[in-house]
């Protein structure tokens, strides 16, 4: 979460459909410890293994601040790439979902509807480093956030000074091969705004996107067994703040739904 201040003028509760009640804290100023005792860089990533799922945990979904969210049933092959955010002080030793408490020290993160506990491999887009966390906790509820890392995973992936960053996120069964080889480049991300079987309606898009007077954008086509796809590319995307803006300002071609690539 870095920096990120969320203000909320009432202590919310999170509804799940168990009945069951969250308490959201309030009024949250985020952020770094002021000191360090320990070597980041010596903790060790979590190792994944494996972890019943409860369905107290784990309700096939619930509310948040007035959005449903639904908990997916497995986390195998889930694969995603977007903004990584991170949470430090504010939460450190508060309950997390699982009910235990958050070490911000440890190789943990929240995530919105993997089932929890799960363990996924976060890749740091710019950079390619890469950790692997064990999933506790639920969040961020941020609109453009998919993964909220613990301080340690931020600061190992080179998060933690900027807060946010673009990563991709991959699910990690117990007995996998954790072990990765870091690319020496960064990777371009793009963001994918529509995806059309006739060339003429991605071209549109791209047309009407370009009255925006944001940023570049592509038509990628690919070829499956029963039709071509064009698809809307917009980038490179230079930065979360771009991002961000790019995200809102697309509503106002009736886009809601987009998500992000990287070549």
């Amino acid at each position: 979460m870095g920096k990120f201040i969320l203000l909320l003028n009432l202590s919310l509760l999170i509804a799940c459909t168990t009945q069951e009640k969250i308490v959201v804290p309030i009024d949250i100023v985020d952020g770094r410890p002021d000191q360090v005792s320990v070597d980041i860089a010596t903790i060790p990533d979590a190792v994944p293994q494996y972890e019943p799922w409860s369905k107290s945990v784990n309700p096939k979904k619930y509310m948040v601040l007035g959005k449903e969210y639904q908990v997916l049933s497995t986390n195998k092959g889930y694969m995603k790439q977007g903004i990584a955010s991170w949470y430090g002080t504010k939460f450190h030793q508060r309950k997390t979902a699982t009910g235990e408490d958050y070490d911000m020290f440890a190789m943990t993160a929240a995530h919105k509807t993997l089932p929890i506990p799960s363990y996924v491999r976060v890749t740091n887009l710019d950079n390619q480093q890469t950790v692997i966390v064990r999933v506790n906790d639920r969040g961020p509820f941020h609109e453009h956030r998919i993964i909220d890392l613990s301080y340690a995973a931020a600061v190992k992936l080179g998060l933690e000074k900027a807060g946010t960053g673009f990563v991709e996120v991959v699910a990690v069964q117990a007995g996998e091969v954790s072990g990765t080889v870091p690319s020496a480049q960064a990777k371009h991300v793009y963001l994918q705004i529509g995806a059309f079987s006739e060339q003429k309606n991605a071209l549109n898009l791209q047309h009407r996107f370009a009255e925006l007077r944001l940023t570049t954008s592509r038509i990628v086509s690919a070829q499956t067994r029963e039709r071509s796809v064009y698809k809307v590319q917009v980038g490179p995307v230079a930065s979360v703040i771009e991002a961000d803006e790019i995200i809102e300002k697309i509503k106002n071609l009736g886009i809601y739904k987009s998500h992000f690539i990287s070549d």
